[in-house]
């Protein structure tokens, strides 16, 4: 667990860079993975409202034996809870399913910009984390200008924007953005998925270089590019694999390699005209 290095988010609060990710796991199977994860030395949970599984994560948790400042939970804003009274009663809602006392990471899903409401909960987010029920706030899909408005109107950055990031879909220009106003770049879907990607014999080639999977090497470069991550398994092994990226460091060439993977594609939803 030492191995896996700590961010310094913009209110000093520190973040496992390497983390473990539920999204699509089954409610009735969150609580054995996350103990695997946990078992791997993971210490980085990352849920969602809208997921579902948030009961599974906080049993992990509790029944882990950790101390609780040991463990990061993320968790999200559930898209239809925009608002500020009702934001404030679904991280209520949250960590009542949790189990918590607080998150460490309380972030707004998606921006749902046709809607115009998400300065609104980023106000309700402020008051959350001024009251202690998350040690930090941060947004997930928002573009450039959802945080050029977020911090023209409220003054408030948030720490984290956790958005749609890998080989095919680097996100530079959002990246940059980030690096400037010391907003973290946190990626889901980091391997795009295990599709198409992984098979390409770029990567098929630095996995044989360098001894491991095209996965472990995907995983690799997001962590030299100062990345945060959290891929997602409920196979013990390929929990352990995941995360046993910490043994090589890609050289220059060959990061260089990987970005000429870049072909703009989007796995996911536009957040522009999303939800």
């Amino acid at each position: 667990m030492s191995q896996v290095p700590n961010i310094r988010l913009n209110n000093g609060v520190q973040i496992p860079q390497f983390g473990f990710g539920v999204f699509q796991i089954e409610p009735g199977e969150t609580a054995g993975a996350v103990r695997a994860a946990f078992d791997a030395g993971y210490r980085h949970i990352d849920t969602a409202q809208g997921y579902g599984n948030e009961e599974g994560v906080g049993q992990a948790v509790r029944e882990s034996g950790l101390p609780r400042e040991e463990v990061f939970v993320t968790t999200k804003l559930n898209n239809p809870r925009h608002g500020y009274d009702e934001a404030i009663a679904a991280l209520d809602e949250s960590l009542a399913k949790l189990g918590l006392e607080y998150v460490d990471l309380y972030l707004i899903h998606w921006p749902r910009p046709h809607a115009d409401r998400y300065v609104e909960t980023w106000r309700a987010f402020e008051k959350i984390a001024s009251d202690g029920k998350a040690r930090s706030i941060g947004v997930s899909n928002f573009q450039v200008p959802h945080l050029e408005r977020l911090a023209a109107e409220t003054g408030t950055v948030p720490a984290v924007n956790q958005i749609e990031l890998h080989p095919l879909l680097p996100q530079e220009q959002l990246r940059a953005y980030h690096r400037e106003h010391g907003i973290a770049t946190e990626a889901w879907s980091p391997i795009a998925k295990g599709g198409e990607l992984l098979r390409d014999e770029r990567l098929v080639s630095l996995a044989e270089k360098y001894g491991k999977t095209p996965a472990q090497i995907v995983l690799r470069w997001h962590i030299q590019l100062g990345n945060i991550v959290f891929p997602k398994s409920v196979t013990p092994s390929r929990i352990r694999e995941n995360i046993d990226v910490f043994d090589v460091e890609l050289s220059p060439d060959d990061v260089a390699t990987i970005a000429e993977l870049d072909s703009g594609t989007r796995l996911g939803p536009d957040p522009d005209t999303f939800g």
